[in-house]
């Protein structure tokens, strides 16, 4: 007996839907089902490569890197045209329509649309999201990212989730959730059962929820339950550990099992969520290649397990045939059982079904193609994005009121930078910050010396060989731009400077006025807690930061407001 009722939330199908799932299940062979189960992450745009994932692999769906719009539509239109079965393909819109194409329009991150305390961003945010990318043939979303931010130090999530509170958070979740849907996407929340407790990256290591239950209960389980009712399609699991849950459902469970990833254990997927929290809609795992799921067990044992525990859908290949292979193995040995696949191909096609993808001819899945590049990187889409930049930026700390600084009044500015941006996905801006702020704060009639870590300040190499008069005489104010960001290769985002108690350390906050911007991680005022001055900007592009600038001179005032503890905790970083 299968548990999944189509004719209910989120599915919603009338008789027409849940016969087309039904009857296409038992048209399908066995290597279509297993196949179903998995996405791919597409390596090519090329139509001899994408026809051949589809005949000899029969996935369920892709979710591929962004190109520009027009590439990602013909990827979108062969792929469409060329399944057996309607495709669900995804995109991460985390921050706007840029995560479905390079071209679409960033709107912001997450932590940036709640520092407005406007929820009609998150909303904003949703509805271009869902625009741009259904214009070129995404119908699924791996956003939004509902996990709660509770630690600082936490290295993936810093940005990427809307607040420290949980009404704030599944507030501005359901509005992204409203505005995305309007365009017929299913958003996939993420990650359950919930990052922001622990300080690692499930990329690079374990990284545990150790949350108890009740605590629990009145976080994660309070987001995921309030989305779960107003009709989300699907969820994306984290390989995040649950273990006070694991313990609560078998007291006698083993340390392996209490400390098994999400995507991976029956007491977190079919136990909680589908069983206590009577979740009915789809589930898909994170990527397959992150250590936290990778190392938990052999992964000819892994793809099946995945599929057993709870997932309906398998997040990449890594060696196609050799995947396909094990998962066909896991069904054969009993790990995969009839019922169980049978579920979770109800799901996936439900899902197909519930956005409508069962009554369009494969030729009119995707608009015509005029009609759909005429919907993306919208300049009204990109006011949005600039009216985000001005509401968001925040002045978390101005102890000394040195603002504003102007060329009347602070003309020559020493400036400093920490760039330390490394691999970013949908990077919003160029590099090099030190030359863009440099530029900008000259057009607005600042004299300004740049920092040049080669060299030192003046061939100074240290500190120590620095005379503190002759900086003080050469210079107004100094300004500190910091951009650490950075994905999936480290566990610190923390600020590192140029050499060991080299000149751009903050010796200087009691010498010459001082203010410090992080153009990205709200949380470095932990490594500056001496500076006078410190603002968030959330975002290193160039709107973003001539605001910024403009609000140090008075033009504009800080409309901004934390979601996050900016202070991390610190008595310091206060003073």
């Amino acid at each position: 007996m299968i548990n999944v009722d189509l004719r209910k939330q989120p599915y919603n199908l009338d008789d027409e839907g849940v016969k087309w799932v039904e009857e296409t299940i038992k048209s399908m062979t066995l290597e279509e089902k297993i196949g179903q189960l998995f996405i791919n992450m597409g390596a090519s745009r090329d139509e001899e490569y994408l026809k051949g994932v589809l005949d000899n692999y029969h996935i369920g769906g892709v979710r591929y890197n962004p190109g520009k719009a027009e590439e990602v539509y013909e990827q979108n239109k062969i792929l469409q045209e060329n399944s057996k079965i309607p495709l669900l393909i995804a995109a991460n819109t985390e921050m706007g329509g840029n995560g479905a194409c390079t071209d679409g329009t960033y709107i912001g991150n997450e932590v940036k649309i709640a520092a407005t305390n406007d929820k009609r961003y998150a909303y904003e945010m949703g509805r271009v999201s869902g625009v741009e990318a259904a214009a070129i043939g995404c119908n699924w979303s791996f956003a939004p990212i509902v996990d709660i931010n509770r630690n600082w130090r936490n290295p993936i999530i810093s940005t990427r989730t809307w607040s420290a509170d949980v009404e704030q958070t599944l507030e501005l979740s359901l509005e992204y959730m409203k505005g995305i849907m309007e365009s017929g996407i299913a958003p996939a929340a993420k990650h359950f059962p919930g990052d922001g407790i622990d300080e690692r990256d499930q990329h690079l290591s374990f990284a545990p929820n150790s949350l108890s239950v009740e605590e629990w209960d009145a976080t994660f389980g309070r987001v995921y339950s309030g989305l779960f009712e107003a009709g989300l399609p699907s969820i994306m699991a984290g390989h995040i550990a649950l273990p006070e849950y694991v313990k609560y459902f078998n007291p006698e469970a083993t340390t392996q099992e209490i400390y098994m990833p999400a995507t991976l254990s029956k007491y977190v997927l079919t136990d909680l969520l589908r069983g206590k929290m009577k979740f009915n809609g789809l589930v898909v795992t994170d990527a397959s290649h992150m250590v936290a799921m990778t190392s938990a067990m052999k992964r000819s044992e892994m793809l099946p397990t995945a599929i057993a525990a709870g997932s309906d859908l398998f997040l990449f290949f890594n060696d196609p045939d050799e995947d396909f292979e094990w998962m066909m193995e896991g069904y054969k040995n009993g790990i995969i059982t009839d019922e169980r696949l049978e579920e979770a191909l109800t799901r996936i096609l439900g899902t197909k079904a519930a956005l409508g993808l069962h009554k369009k001819a494969k030729t009119e899945i995707l608009p015509e193609k005029e009609v759909a590049m005429a919907k993306i990187g919208l300049e009204e889409n990109k006011a949005i994005a600039k009216e985000v930049s001005d509401k968001a930026i925040t002045l978390v700390k101005n102890t000394k009121n040195q603002l504003p600084l102007t060329p009347q009044t602070h003309k020559r500015i020493m400036l400093y930078t920490v760039e330390q941006a490394g691999f970013a996905p949908n990077k919003v801006e160029a590099d090099r910050l030190n030359q863009r702020v440099k530029a900008k704060l000259e057009a607005q009639g600042f004299e300004v010396t740049l920092f040049d870590p080669a060299a030192g300040l003046n061939g100074k190499q240290l500190l120590a060989a620095t005379p503190i008069k002759e900086f003080v005489d050469q210079f107004d104010a100094v300004m500190l731009f910091v951009h650490v960001a950075g994905f999936s290769q480290s566990n610190v985002r923390r600020i590192t400077w140029a050499m060991p108690m080299g000149p751009d350390i903050p010796w200087y906050v009691t010498e010459l006025p001082t203010v410090c911007v992080s153009v990205f991680n709200p949380f470095h005022l932990i490594d500056v807690p001496m500076v006078p001055t410190y603002i968030n900007a959330y975002s290193d592009n160039d709107a973003t930061l001539d605001l910024v600038i403009e609000k140090i001179m008075g033009k504009s005032e800080f409309k901004g407001v934390s979601s996050v503890d900016a202070f991390c905790g610190a008595w310091d970083t206060r003073l």
